[in-house]
């Protein structure tokens, strides 16, 4: 991301974008029972309300977002609620070193295909890769304008082919605030080691 988008990002959080958004993504919250708690990593995670749903539920959280602003705001939630969760400011358009295997690895509507792929590499031994973009439509939906920053249909499980694909829903779902998506979510797991 060019500096003008890690500004953009910085004042809309400094705004309160997003602030009445503390749940956690709804697909998360389908799926977290069947996750023992390990190492997640959480990839754009604004200010950070699936990382620290996650660290409150026992998993030790990496968070990664361009936005210092938003890091901030994860930071102050984290330390009132008493959570550890180590936050990360990294420009995801920078090559991501990831020296560690995650249980579960999160990313909610930052569209990366390409980062998609090379996260389902960090998966530990059957573990699992959430991911949840908004998708092309043509409907009156919310989300981005610039189709950019949509998948097409079908795009999340090609990307992480190598892995095993436990549900793939794609279509209109309505928001807690009752507003209209077009949303690709997918869930998936890494195969189980032989060894």
């Amino acid at each position: 991301m060019s500096t003008a988008d890690r500004d953009k990002w910085n004042q809309r959080y400094a705004e309160g974008a997003y602030s009445e958004r503390m749940h956690p993504s709804a697909l998360l919250e389908r799926w977290a029972d069947q996750i023992a708690p390990g190492r997640a990593l959480d990839v754009a995670c604004g200010a950070g309300r699936n990382a620290l749903w996650l660290a409150e539920r026992g998993f030790a959280v990496d968070a990664i977002d361009i936005s210092a602003t938003g890091l901030a705001k994860a930071r102050q939630v984290a330390e009132k609620r008493r959570l550890s969760v180590k936050l990360i400011e990294h420009d995801l358009d920078q090559p991501l070193e990831l020296d560690v295997d995650y249980q579960l690895i999160l990313m909610i509507r930052y569209v990366d295909l390409p980062l998609l792929q090379q996260l389902g590499e960090h998966l530990a031994p059957g573990g699992w890769l959430i991911c949840e973009e908004h998708m092309l439509s043509d409907a009156d939906v919310i989300g981005p304008g610039n189709p950019a920053f949509r998948v097409a249909p079908g795009a999340l499980s090609a990307a992480v082919a190598g892995l095993e694909i436990l549900s793939e829903e794609e279509g209109a779902v309505r928001e807690p605030d009752g507003r209209l998506a077009a949303l690709s979510q997918l869930v998936a797991r890494a195969p189980v080691s032989d060894a």
